[in-house]
């Protein structure tokens, strides 16, 4: 059994029908992105693997647990974590805060120098408030905000738009560490060079439907899937 096991997902906003059957899976210790034009689905996909987004029918299994219809703080504990693309930090705790908070209630935690070793920055912002940081130095702490709960599974939610590219870089390489580090991870991001480099496997998504399922190797091969799918 897959780490993750994705099942006829159908997920709504209103009468809105946005995903229709999605199915996917994840391994152990893989990188999986979800690549598409924007709105084909891949936030909505991840939101409905994390409760945010309840779907009507389908199936969510995370090492054997059925998560589908749960609420957002059960599938935490469960294993995984979102990372939204808005970051959604507490804007007047410091950075120290911020980690300690989202450590209270996991079964296993990172302990904090881990964080900090991962993102030196964060140690060095770690009396800073949440508003006084960069916008890189904000999803770095997003980022370490789940890590610290020692997940199964991370969902990264475009961790790289409207960075810097020397940002974009640092966090490309902490994902490549993580990932090295054994560390499973599900990534929606339009910066396809980064996502490539980082992904083993990529879906792609099209109205809400998945259209394409390869390695990443494969992508980087055929230009012509990426323009099929992915070109404006």
């Amino acid at each position: 059994m897959s780490l993750l096991e994705v099942r006829g997902l159908n997920s709504y906003y209103g009468d809105s029908h946005i995903l229709f059957d999605v199915g996917l899976h994840v391994e152990k210790n893989e990188v999986v992105a979800l690549l598409g034009r924007n709105g084909a689905g891949k936030s909505t996909t991840l939101k409905s693997l994390m409760g945010v987004v309840t779907p009507r029918t389908g199936s969510v299994v995370l090492d054997g647990v059925e998560l589908a219809g749960r609420k957002s703080h059960a599938i935490a504990r469960a294993g995984m974590q979102l990372v939204h693309e808005e970051r959604r930090i507490f804007a007047s705790l410091s950075v120290e805060e911020n980690l300690v908070l989202a450590s209270l209630t996991a079964p296993d935690r990172w302990p904090l120098e881990r964080v900090y070793a991962m993102f030196p920055r964060l140690k060095e912002r770690r009396e800073s408030r949440g508003t006084d940081l960069s916008g890189g130095e904000q999803q770095m702490l997003a980022i370490g905000r789940a890590l610290i709960r020692q997940p199964k599974i991370v969902l990264l939610d475009e961790p790289f738009e409207g960075l810097a590219p020397v940002i974009v870089r640092d966090l490309v390489d902490a994902c490549r560490e993580l990932a090295a580090a054994g560390q499973t991870i599900v990534l929606v991001e339009q910066n396809l060079a980064a996502t490539l480099a980082l992904a083993d496997r990529v879906y792609i998504l099209n109205n809400g439907h998945i259209v394409h399922e390869g390695s990443a190797e494969a992508i980087r091969r055929s230009p012509d899937i990426v323009e099929r799918h992915l070109g404006v």
